[in-house]
């Protein structure tokens, strides 16, 4: 399994989306957290299984919520660029790539 690294904007609106489903319900924020975490274990074991949306990023789509999580598949590390809302400004995130 590939260690991760979270973008530093990533790791934060993670915990933003976390932090308003904990406030709705702290069950449902649990669900959430869990969700999210089973998505990057995923990834982490095999990268390269979910699909290239937006080269050179890949995403994992969350099945209860309406996220993804959004990464890039380097030599050495997942590195995650956002943990991003599906219904909201696509394509924000892309300033967070590498030249």
């Amino acid at each position: 399994m590939k260690p991760h690294a979270f973008h530093p904007e990533a790791e934060t609106e993670y915990a933003e989306a976390a932090r308003y489903f904990a406030s709705v319900s702290g069950a449902l924020g649990g669900r959430f957290y869990d969700c999210i975490e089973d998505l990057i274990r995923e990834l982490r074991e095999a990268p390269r299984r979910f699909r290239v949306f937006d080269p050179p990023a890949r995403r994992h789509l969350a099945k209860d919520f309406p996220y993804a999580v959004v990464y890039l598949d380097e030599p050495d590390r997942v590195w995650i660029v956002a943990v991003m809302h599906l219904h909201r400004e696509p394509g924000y995130w892309k300033s967070r790539l590498p030249n």
